[in-house]
Protein backbone atom coordinates (compact mmCIF):
# COMPACT_ATOMS: atom_id res chain seq x y z
CA UNK A 1 0.00 0.00 0.00
CA UNK A 2 0.71 3.38 -0.87
CA UNK A 3 -0.25 6.93 0.64
CA UNK A 4 -1.16 8.43 -2.80
CA UNK A 5 -3.45 5.25 -2.93
CA UNK A 6 -5.04 5.32 0.38
CA UNK A 7 -8.39 5.90 0.98
CA UNK A 8 -8.22 6.80 4.81
CA UNK A 9 -10.49 7.54 8.19
CA UNK A 10 -8.91 9.05 10.85
CA UNK A 11 -10.86 9.10 14.20
CA UNK A 12 -9.89 11.78 16.64
CA UNK A 13 -9.32 14.19 13.84
CA UNK A 14 -9.95 17.37 14.10
CA UNK A 15 -6.91 17.78 16.80
CA UNK A 16 -4.34 16.82 18.35
CA UNK A 17 -2.59 13.58 16.64
CA UNK A 18 -5.62 12.90 15.09
CA UNK A 19 -5.14 16.04 12.68
CA UNK A 20 -1.26 15.95 11.65
CA UNK A 21 -2.06 11.86 10.72
CA UNK A 22 -4.90 13.28 8.77
CA UNK A 23 -2.49 16.91 7.12
CA UNK A 24 0.12 13.95 6.70
CA UNK A 25 -1.82 11.60 4.87
CA UNK A 26 -3.51 14.39 2.77
CA UNK A 27 -0.06 16.00 1.82
CA UNK A 28 1.24 12.53 0.65
CA UNK A 29 -2.08 12.52 -1.53
CA UNK A 30 -4.30 10.10 0.13
CA UNK A 31 -8.23 10.66 0.31
CA UNK A 32 -8.87 11.29 4.05
CA UNK A 33 -12.22 11.47 6.25
CA UNK A 34 -12.42 12.60 9.72
CA UNK A 35 -14.72 11.72 12.18
CA UNK A 36 -14.75 14.00 15.16
CA UNK A 37 -17.54 14.60 18.08
CA UNK A 38 -16.33 18.32 16.99
CA UNK A 39 -18.10 19.46 14.36
CA UNK A 40 -16.88 23.17 13.43
CA UNK A 41 -13.18 21.65 14.28
CA UNK A 42 -13.50 18.97 12.23
CA UNK A 43 -15.03 20.76 9.26
CA UNK A 44 -12.59 23.50 8.95
CA UNK A 45 -9.74 20.89 9.27
CA UNK A 46 -11.17 18.56 6.57
CA UNK A 47 -11.53 22.09 4.34
CA UNK A 48 -8.03 23.07 5.07
CA UNK A 49 -6.17 19.34 3.47
CA UNK A 50 -9.26 19.19 1.04
CA UNK A 51 -10.80 15.98 3.03
CA UNK A 52 -14.10 15.16 3.89
CA UNK A 53 -15.64 15.18 7.77
CA UNK A 54 -18.12 13.60 9.30
CA UNK A 55 -19.31 14.35 13.15
CA UNK A 56 -19.22 11.04 14.86
CA UNK A 57 -19.66 9.45 18.32
CA UNK A 58 -17.12 6.46 18.37
CA UNK A 59 -18.98 4.96 21.03
CA UNK A 60 -22.04 5.00 19.32
CA UNK A 61 -22.80 2.06 17.33
CA UNK A 62 -25.42 3.65 14.77
CA UNK A 63 -22.97 7.00 14.45
CA UNK A 64 -20.07 4.75 14.01
CA UNK A 65 -21.59 3.08 10.78
CA UNK A 66 -23.20 6.14 9.43
CA UNK A 67 -19.58 7.50 9.43
CA UNK A 68 -17.76 4.75 7.87
CA UNK A 69 -20.93 4.36 5.55
CA UNK A 70 -19.88 8.58 4.79
CA UNK A 71 -16.88 7.90 3.90
CA UNK A 72 -16.95 4.84 1.53
CA UNK A 73 -19.71 6.73 -0.50
CA UNK A 74 -17.34 9.93 -0.59
CA UNK A 75 -13.93 8.24 -1.13
CA UNK A 76 -15.17 4.80 -2.70
CA UNK A 77 -13.28 2.89 -1.05
CA UNK A 78 -11.73 2.39 2.67
CA UNK A 79 -7.73 0.95 3.10
CA UNK A 80 -6.70 2.65 6.27
CA UNK A 81 -8.44 3.42 9.91
CA UNK A 82 -6.57 5.03 11.98
CA UNK A 83 -8.01 5.68 15.95
CA UNK A 84 -6.72 8.40 17.49
CA UNK A 85 -10.08 9.12 19.13
CA UNK A 86 -9.45 9.64 23.26
CA UNK A 87 -9.81 11.30 26.33
CA UNK A 88 -7.62 10.90 29.70
CA UNK A 89 -8.21 11.92 33.10
CA UNK A 90 -6.38 12.05 35.89
CA UNK A 91 -7.75 10.51 39.20
CA UNK A 92 -6.28 8.35 41.86
CA UNK A 93 -8.31 5.41 42.88
CA UNK A 94 -8.66 6.53 46.28
CA UNK A 95 -8.62 10.16 46.64
CA UNK A 96 -9.16 12.63 49.32
CA UNK A 97 -13.16 12.74 47.91
CA UNK A 98 -13.53 9.05 48.52
CA UNK A 99 -12.70 6.27 45.65
CA UNK A 100 -12.53 6.55 41.89
CA UNK A 101 -15.66 7.85 40.15
CA UNK A 102 -17.23 4.85 38.15
CA UNK A 103 -18.36 7.04 35.50
CA UNK A 104 -15.45 8.85 34.15
CA UNK A 105 -13.36 5.64 34.23
CA UNK A 106 -16.45 4.01 32.37
CA UNK A 107 -16.08 7.08 29.81
CA UNK A 108 -12.83 6.69 29.49
CA UNK A 109 -12.77 2.78 28.12
CA UNK A 110 -15.89 3.42 26.02
CA UNK A 111 -13.99 6.22 23.97
CA UNK A 112 -10.01 5.02 23.93
CA UNK A 113 -10.74 1.51 23.75
CA UNK A 114 -14.67 0.30 22.80
CA UNK A 115 -14.66 3.39 20.46
CA UNK A 116 -11.34 2.44 18.65
CA UNK A 117 -12.77 -1.44 18.54
CA UNK A 118 -16.00 -0.09 17.37
CA UNK A 119 -14.42 2.25 14.33
CA UNK A 120 -12.18 -0.85 13.64
CA UNK A 121 -15.03 -3.52 13.02
CA UNK A 122 -16.92 -1.53 10.98
CA UNK A 123 -14.00 -0.27 8.81
CA UNK A 124 -12.48 -3.98 8.72
CA UNK A 125 -15.66 -5.29 7.06
CA UNK A 126 -15.43 -2.99 4.49
CA UNK A 127 -11.79 -3.08 3.65
CA UNK A 128 -12.54 -6.78 3.76
CA UNK A 129 -14.53 -6.84 0.25
CA UNK A 130 -11.69 -4.35 -1.38
CA UNK A 131 -9.35 -5.68 -4.34
CA UNK A 132 -6.51 -7.40 -3.04
CA UNK A 133 -3.12 -6.10 -4.23
CA UNK A 134 -0.22 -8.40 -5.19
CA UNK A 135 0.80 -9.21 -1.38
CA UNK A 136 -2.99 -9.94 -0.75
CA UNK A 137 -3.46 -6.43 1.26
CA UNK A 138 -6.97 -5.03 1.61
CA UNK A 139 -6.20 -2.18 4.32
CA UNK A 140 -4.71 -1.29 7.38
CA UNK A 141 -5.63 -0.51 10.99
CA UNK A 142 -3.88 1.48 13.34
CA UNK A 143 -5.25 2.08 17.07
CA UNK A 144 -3.23 4.84 19.38
CA UNK A 145 -2.09 2.99 22.62
CA UNK A 146 0.29 5.03 24.61
CA UNK A 147 3.37 4.10 27.10
CA UNK A 148 0.90 4.63 29.91
CA UNK A 149 0.03 1.24 28.76
CA UNK A 150 3.47 0.16 30.14
CA UNK A 151 4.29 2.44 32.61
CA UNK A 152 0.96 4.04 34.26
CA UNK A 153 1.47 6.47 36.63
CA UNK A 154 -0.65 7.65 39.37
CA UNK A 155 -4.10 8.46 38.81
CA UNK A 156 -3.84 7.03 35.94
CA UNK A 157 -5.86 4.02 36.38
CA UNK A 158 -8.32 4.33 33.78
CA UNK A 159 -6.31 5.75 31.32
CA UNK A 160 -3.87 3.63 31.28
CA UNK A 161 -6.60 0.20 31.49
CA UNK A 162 -7.87 1.73 28.42
CA UNK A 163 -4.41 1.78 26.58
CA UNK A 164 -3.38 -1.68 28.05
CA UNK A 165 -6.77 -2.70 25.92
CA UNK A 166 -5.02 -1.54 22.91
CA UNK A 167 -2.00 -3.09 23.30
CA UNK A 168 -3.82 -6.38 24.02
CA UNK A 169 -6.21 -6.65 21.14
CA UNK A 170 -3.45 -5.71 18.48
CA UNK A 171 -2.02 -9.19 17.97
CA UNK A 172 -5.61 -11.41 18.22
CA UNK A 173 -7.22 -9.04 15.95
CA UNK A 174 -4.44 -8.95 13.32
CA UNK A 175 -4.74 -12.69 13.73
CA UNK A 176 -8.51 -12.21 13.10
CA UNK A 177 -7.95 -10.45 10.12
CA UNK A 178 -5.33 -11.81 8.10
CA UNK A 179 -7.38 -14.10 6.30
CA UNK A 180 -8.63 -10.86 4.87
CA UNK A 181 -5.56 -9.42 3.87
CA UNK A 182 -6.30 -6.42 6.83
CA UNK A 183 -3.06 -5.71 8.97
CA UNK A 184 -3.45 -4.22 12.68
CA UNK A 185 -1.00 -2.05 14.18
CA UNK A 186 -0.74 0.25 17.76
CA UNK A 187 1.68 3.16 18.05
CA UNK A 188 2.16 3.92 21.59
CA UNK A 189 3.17 7.73 21.70
CA UNK A 190 4.87 9.17 24.67
CA UNK A 191 4.41 12.91 26.01
CA UNK A 192 3.34 15.13 22.66
CA UNK A 193 2.80 18.71 22.53
CA UNK A 194 -1.30 17.59 22.12
CA UNK A 195 -3.65 21.22 22.35
CA UNK A 196 -3.75 19.43 26.54
CA UNK A 197 -0.14 19.78 27.09
CA UNK A 198 0.31 23.17 25.00
CA UNK A 199 -2.58 24.58 27.78
CA UNK A 200 0.64 23.73 30.55
CA UNK A 201 3.03 25.94 31.65
CA UNK A 202 6.27 26.64 30.35
CA UNK A 203 8.10 25.79 32.72
CA UNK A 204 6.09 22.33 33.58
CA UNK A 205 6.43 21.56 29.33
CA UNK A 206 10.17 22.29 30.34
CA UNK A 207 10.32 19.75 32.59
CA UNK A 208 8.49 16.82 31.22
CA UNK A 209 10.86 17.74 27.94
CA UNK A 210 14.03 17.01 30.35
CA UNK A 211 12.77 13.59 31.62
CA UNK A 212 12.92 12.25 27.67
CA UNK A 213 16.21 10.88 26.91
CA UNK A 214 16.72 11.77 23.24
CA UNK A 215 15.76 14.03 21.97
CA UNK A 216 15.40 15.64 25.27
CA UNK A 217 11.96 17.48 24.11
CA UNK A 218 8.23 16.51 23.70
CA UNK A 219 6.89 14.90 20.79
CA UNK A 220 5.81 16.47 17.78
CA UNK A 221 2.42 15.34 16.80
CA UNK A 222 3.62 15.26 13.00
CA UNK A 223 5.89 12.47 14.10
CA UNK A 224 3.20 10.42 15.23
CA UNK A 225 1.70 11.00 11.54
CA UNK A 226 4.41 10.12 9.76
CA UNK A 227 5.12 7.22 11.78
CA UNK A 228 1.39 5.96 11.24
CA UNK A 229 1.84 6.52 7.15
CA UNK A 230 4.98 4.65 7.10
CA UNK A 231 3.37 1.91 8.99
CA UNK A 232 0.60 2.19 5.97
CA UNK A 233 3.30 1.32 3.28
CA UNK A 234 5.53 -1.13 5.38
CA UNK A 235 3.32 -4.29 4.95
CA UNK A 236 5.07 -6.26 6.84
CA UNK A 237 4.72 -4.79 10.10
CA UNK A 238 1.54 -6.76 11.62
CA UNK A 239 0.33 -7.41 14.87
CA UNK A 240 2.47 -5.04 16.92
CA UNK A 241 2.72 -2.00 19.42
CA UNK A 242 5.51 0.81 18.24
CA UNK A 243 6.69 2.90 21.20
CA UNK A 244 7.70 6.37 19.48
CA UNK A 245 8.58 7.85 23.05
CA UNK A 246 12.51 9.05 23.09
CA UNK A 247 13.30 6.17 24.75
CA UNK A 248 11.22 7.68 28.07
CA UNK A 249 10.21 5.07 30.83
CA UNK A 250 8.37 6.79 33.58
CA UNK A 251 8.79 5.77 36.99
Amino acid sequence: MQLPDTAAIVTGGASGLGEATARHFATQGAQVTLLDRDGERGARVADEIGGHFVQTDVTDEGSAAGAIAVALERMGKITACVNCAGIAIGMKTVGKDGPHGLEPFQQTLDINLVGSFNVSRLAASEMARNDSDPDGARGVIINTASIAAFDGQKGQAAYAASKGGIVGMTLPMARDLASSGIRVMAIAPGIFMTPMLAGLPEEVQQQLAADVPNPPRLGDPAEFGRMAGFIVEMGYLNGEVIRLDGALRMR
